[in-house]
């Protein structure tokens, strides 16, 4: 059964620490302790991170920031456990969470558009692609993304 709460600082440390092979490499995440530094990413207090768990499994994680009307959607799953299917419940707890703390604000995301498997996985969860493919530049380097919306 999948279970979800609020991220701890330990489990902040553990998913910072999570490793993707080739291209999905660039999802990788610096050091939690550097993001504090920072006061970034996992350290943002803008941020409402949220674990997610089969049984005594940390399988995922997922990121909600309320903006003034919509709300920001990210996510990333456990490199062990990705391609499983986990990533859309995931998706769908969040949305279904995020509407009854952010008062059915539409959420949305930006993916990358060579992500297929993530794609799918929003698609899945009742995302859905929200005009042409946007070019531009992140913290990673410039990139063509799909924005995505669940209403």
């Amino acid at each position: 059964t999948m279970t979800f709460h609020t991220m701890t600082e330990e489990e902040k440390y553990i998913v910072t620490e999570w490793r993707y092979d080739g291209e999905y490499a660039i999802y990788n995440s610096e050091p939690y302790e550097a993001q504090k530094e920072k006061g970034v990413g996992f350290a943002n207090p803008e941020n409402t991170f949220l674990s997610f768990y089969d049984d005594d499994v940390l399988i995922g994680y997922s990121n909600l920031v309320e903006e003034d009307t919509e709300v920001f959607f990210g996510m990333g799953v456990n490199p062990k456990y990705c391609g499983m299917g986990y990533g859309s419940l995931i998706a769908i707890l969040t949305i279904s969470f995020s509407h009854k703390i952010f008062s059915e604000k539409p959420l949305y995301l930006e993916v990358r558009t060579w992500n297929e498997r993530a794609v799918n996985c929003y698609k899945n969860a009742g995302f859905k692609i929200d005009g042409e493919p946007i070019v531009q530049t992140t913290h990673l380097g410039e990139g063509t993304f799909y924005r995505m919306i669940a209403r």
